[in-house]
C-alpha cells in the first residue's frame, strides 16, 4: 500500500516518539480512603470479636418487651439486648431475638431462666416498682448445667428461689391446695425459713405436689422424722382449759402458709436428703400422730339413717380416735326385703395398743381379741358429734344387753356388730310416747279440765265475796277490838310500872312472905332437934 500524495500547502505534522511503559505508582488520592478501609475492618474485626451469642426466648406474650431498648440484666448488670419480636407462625407465642454480651455466653446452659420483671403482686409481696420508671427489662438466673442451648421458653412468674441462694428444696404431697400460693411463708418455730415455689397435681388428680425451699441455715431442722402442716388462718380449740387461739403470724392468715417440725417426744434423726418427700398434714394435731403403719378395714351394717355421716369421719372408741369412716353405700336386702346401709371403716390397731408395752401383732391373737370383745358385748354405734351441725360419727364402745352376735372372718372385709344409736333410741322413744298418748281419752280429760275450771271460777268468785265482806263487815270490828286491846295493854304497862301502887303493894307483900318464910324455917330446925316439945310444950331458956 502506497501513501497518499501530501499537500504542499499543509504544515508539516510531528512524528510521534515511543515513550516506554513505567511501572505502577499508587497515587495519593487512593491513600485517605485506604486508610479509612483499614481502620473500619479493624473494627469491624473486633466487633465480630467481641459480638456475643444471639439466642431465642419464647414468651406467651411481648408485654413489656420493645426490641432495641429492652435489655437483659443479671443482678442487675446488662448482659444483653432485645434485637426483635416476632410471632410464632400458631401465634401462640412470641419469639424474642436477643443479641447477648461475650461476657455472657457461660450463662446459656440448659437451667437458665428467663422472665420479664415488672410490677408485680403475688404471694403477699410486691416486686418490680423500679421498672415503673425504667421500664421493663427480662431477668436472668444463671444455671449450673454444662449443656450449652440457644432457645429458651421464658417464664411468665418470676422464680421465687434464684440457683445462687443456699438451702435445700423439698417436696410435699397434700391432698388439697388449700390456701397457699407461690411465694407462701415456711415456719418453722413462727420464724420465716423458706418459701413455696412451685406445685402441680399428680398424674391421677388425686393428690398435689408441693415444692418448697428452706433457706439455709434453716435447712439443718429438716429431719427424717420432721412432719409439715398447714398453718393458714386461725386455729381455735376448745378444751379443758378454755378457749386457744392459735395461728403462726398475720401473713399466714392472709395468704395462707407452712408449718414444720419434729415431734416433741422424739430425738432427732438424720438430716433429710434434698427433695425428699414429706406429707402435709391438715393441721398439727394431725401432723403429730404417730404415723399408723398397720390398717385393718371392717363393714358396719346400720338399718337406721346415716344422715350427717359421711368419708373421713372418725371411729372413736371410748374417747380415743382409733379409725376412720372410708365409704358409705346402700345394700338391699332381698330376703329380709329391707335396705341396710353399709359402712366401711378402716381401723389403726396400733392406737389401741400401749407404746410402753410390747405389742403383739399375730393374726390369731388378733381374731381371738376381736372374738372376745364382741362376746362380750363390743358394738358400733352412731352417736352425734354436734348438735348444731348433725355431724355423726361411729362409736365402738360395749353394751352388756345387746344381743349375742360373732364376727364372721371368712367375709372380707369382716362385719362388726352394730346397735341403733342414741338419736334412733330417741326417736322410737318418742314414738312409743306418742302412741301412748293417742290411747289417752284426751276429749274426756278436756271436759273434766273444763268442768274443774269452772268449778274453779265459782270458787274464786265466792272467795272474792268473802273477802268483799270481810272487808265491809269483819275489819270494822276487828279494829275497835284492836284498840280496846291497845288500851288494855296500856293500862297493864302503867300498872306493871315501877311507881305505881300496885307494884310496891307487890313488894310489902313478897317481904311479909319471905319473913313468914324464915320464921317456918326457924321452926322446922327447931322441930328437927326437939320433936318431943311437940307433947311437952317448949322448953323453958
Amino acid at each position: 500500500m502506497t501513501d497518499a500524495p501530501r499537500d504542499p500547502q499543509l504544515p508539516e505534522i510531528p512524528e510521534a516518539v515511543v515513550v516506554p511503559k513505567r511501572r505502577w505508582e499508587i497515587s495519593l488520592v487512593w491513600l485517605l480512603p485506604l486508610v479509612v478501609a483499614l481502620i473500619g475492618g479493624w473494627i469491624g474485626f473486633n466487633a465480630l470479636r467481641d459480638r456475643g451469642p444471639t439466642i431465642a426466648i419464647t414468651f406467651k406474650t411481648a408485654e413489656g418487651i420493645e426490641a432495641g431498648k429492652t435489655r437483659i440484666k443479671y443482678k442487675n448488670v446488662d448482659i444483653g439486648l432485645v434485637r426483635s419480636i416476632s410471632l410464632a407462625r400458631d401465634r401462640s407465642h412470641v419469639v424474642v431475638t436477643a443479641e447477648m454480651s461475650k461476657e455472657a455466653e457461660s450463662f446459656l446452659v440448659e437451667d437458665t431462666r428467663f422472665w420479664v420483671v415488672r410490677p408485680r403482686v403475688a404471694g403477699g409481696s410486691v416486686s418490680g416498682l423500679t421498672t415503673l420508671l425504667s421500664g421493663s427489662y427480662i431477668g436472668v438466673d444463671a444455671g449450673k448445667s454444662h449443656k450449652e442451648r440457644e432457645e429458651f421458653v421464658g417464664l411468665e412468674v418470676p422464680p421465687v428461689v434464684t440457683a445462687d441462694l443456699p438451702g435445700r428444696a423439698f417436696i410435699l404431697y397434700a391432698e388439697n391446695m388449700g390456701s397457699l400460693d407461690i411465694g407462701s411463708p415456711v415456719f418453722f418455730r413462727r420464724v420465716e425459713v423458706g418459701q413455696l415455689v412451685a406445685f402441680e397435681l399428680d398424674k391421677e388428680g388425686k393428690g398435689l405436689r408441693l415444692r418448697i425451699f428452706i433457706n439455709a441455715p434453716y435447712d439443718q431442722f429438716v429431719t427424717d422424722n420432721t412432719r409439715f402442716w398447714h398453718a393458714s388462718g386461725i386455729d381455735v380449740t376448745v378444751d379443758s382449759s378454755g378457749v386457744r387461739v392459735d395461728t403462726e403470724s398475720l401473713v399466714s392468715i392472709l395468704i395462707g402458709g407452712i408449718a414444720f417440725q419434729a415431734p416433741p417426744e422424739e430425738a432427732a434423726g438424720p438430716l433429710a436428703k434434698p427433695n425428699a418427700v414429706f406429707m402435709l398434714a391438715k393441721d398439727r394435731a394431725a401432723a403429730m400422730q404417730r404415723p399408723d403403719r398397720v390398717t385393718e378395714n371392717y363393714v358396719l351394717l346400720f338399718s337406721e339413717s346415716v344422715r350427717g355421716l359421711a368419708p373421713g369421719a372418725q371411729v372413736d372408741f371410748r374417747g380415743v380416735v382409733i379409725g376412720e369412716v372410708i365409704s358409705i353405700g346402700v345394700d338391699f336386702d332381698r330376703i329380709k326385703r329391707v335396705f341396710r346401709i353399709p359402712v366401711e371403716i378402716r381401723l389403726y390397731p396400733d392406737r389401741l395398743r400401749s407404746r410402753y408395752r410390747p405389742a403383739t401383732s399375730e393374726t390369731i391373737d388378733r381374731k381371738e381379741l376381736f372374738d372376745r370383745l364382741v362376746e362380750s358385748g363390743l358394738r358400733a354405734q352412731l352417736r352425734t358429734g354436734n348438735l348444731l351441725t348433725g355431724q355423726l360419727y361411729i362409736a365402738l364402745d360395749f353394751f352388756p344387753n345387746a344381743p349375742k352376735a360373732s364376727i364372721d372372718w371368712a367375709k372380707q372385709p369382716p362385719e362388726i356388730p352394730t346397735v341403733q344409736g342414741s338419736l334412733a333410741e330417741l326417736q322410737i322413744t318418742l314414738a312409743q310416747l306418742a302412741k301412748k298418748l293417742e290411747k289417752l281419752p284426751v276429749e274426756a280429760i278436756a271436759q273434766d279440765l273444763q268442768l274443774a275450771l269452772q268449778q274453779l271460777k265459782s270458787t274464786l268468785q265466792s272467795t272474792d265475796k268473802l273477802v268483799k265482806r270481810l272487808d265491809t263487815e269483819v275489819t270494822p270490828e276487828a279494829l275497835t277490838t284492836l284498840k280496846e286491846a291497845r288500851k288494855a295493854i296500856s293500862n297493864a304497862e302503867r300498872a306493871l310500872a315501877s311507881d305505881a301502887p300496885l307494884q310496891q303493894d307487890a313488894r310489902e307483900t313478897l317481904r311479909q312472905l319471905i319473913r313468914a318464910a324464915e320464921s317456918l324455917r326457924t321452926l322446922t330446925d327447931y322441930l328437927e332437934r326437939h320433936p318431943e316439945s311437940l307433947i311437952r310444950g317448949k322448953r323453958g331458956d
